[in-house]
């Protein structure tokens, strides 16, 4: 596995857990990028969890009720969006950067 990099932490994780943050933040709900800079600061990147810890987070990740600034882009949901949107896209990636 570690010779693949499928290892924990291994360099197909942190393309995952990166490409996951990178795209993830463009549909975060945003005001002042307190949440999105949270998830940066938390998240350890190759443990294969995005983390972001303020206070609100839970209520804007939940909630699709709230009307957020370049809506619908961002919004409740953002990880299952992005998922949709672009789960080949880091498949892809993560497979190339297996072979290497």
């Amino acid at each position: 596995m570690k010779k693949f990099g499928i290892d924990d932490g291994g360099r197909v994780q942190q393309f995952i857990d990166t490409e996951c943050l990178r795209l993830t933040n463009e549909k975060m709900p945003k005001r002042e990028n307190i949440l999105i800079d949270s998830g940066i600061s938390n998240t350890i990147i190759g443990k294969g969890e995005l983390r972001y810890r303020t206070p609100y987070a839970r209520r804007m990740y939940y909630h699709p009720e709230y009307e957020f600034n370049e809506a619908p882009e961002r919004g409740a949901y953002a990880f299952e969006r992005m998922k949709q949107q672009y789960r080949q896209q880091i498949l892809d990636g993560a497979k190339r950067i297996a072979k290497q």
